[in-house]
């Protein structure tokens, strides 16, 4: 039998912030086997964590440290591009959302309708549960880890994209399965448990190609 020492791969392979993320992950089963969360209730909270992404992708920006001075004068032009980019590729997702899963076709596209939207599926307490789990990794990971040190702002403006295509097609897809089979409570906690695999697998990776936790 092994055993591990501390400090060995095997003992940074899981950060804590994957646990926390896990953790934050669970709050919309609770919802929907406590709560009776519909699925646009759903849908909409993995909609509010892409604009949390988005949101600790500027400070992760504005934050690194490249060595070069061009690349960090860069920054000033890489924040405002990226907040409009991700914030109009966000909009026009959240549009969607409201639309589809929402049934709110003639509802206004303004932060007031998804404010709205926000109060009356009650996710409150889930999307600031979500927010600390992103918090959390941007602290524990990025600022204590020393990840800000060897990040490049070019592939932190990229990095969200990749995330919330693939995260969210998967959603997506299982919304539509979901509403087509009636919302079945099954269907619910089998689309909850997809997008929290994606996301660990996906948070695991990155903290390996950013040097915090070694790659097994």
């Amino acid at each position: 039998m092994t055993t591990s020492s501390p400090g060995s791969t095997e003992d940074r392979d899981v950060p804590p912030s994957a646990l926390v993320l896990v953790a934050a992950n669970a709050i919309p089963l609770v919802g929907v086997l406590a709560f009776h969360w519909t699925i646009f209730s759903i849908v909409l909270l993995y909609w509010c964590e892409n604009v949390v992404v988005g949101a600790f992708n500027v400070l992760r920006i504005a934050c690194a440290q490249p060595r070069s001075v061009a690349v960090n004068l860069g920054k000033l032009f890489l924040i405002p591009f990226f907040t409009v980019h991700y914030g109009m590729f966000t909009l026009v997702h959240g549009i969607f959302v409201l639309v589809l899963f929402g049934g709110r076709g003639g509802a206004s596209p303004s932060p007031e309708g998804f404010l709205a939207a926000l109060r009356e599926s009650r996710i409150g307490l889930a999307v600031l549960a979500i927010a600390l789990s992103h918090g959390y990794s941007f602290l524990h990971n990025y600022l204590g880890g020393g990840e800000f040190r060897r990040a490049s702002p070019q592939q932190l403006m990229s990095q969200p994209y990749s995330r919330v295509v693939v995260l969210h097609l998967t959603i997506l897809g299982g919304g539509f399965a979901t509403m087509a089979l009636g919302a079945p409570l099954a269907a619910l906690v089998v689309l909850i448990a997809l997008k929290t695999a994606i996301d660990y697998r996906s948070h695991i990776a990155e903290r390996r190609k950013m040097g915090t936790v070694a790659a097994a």
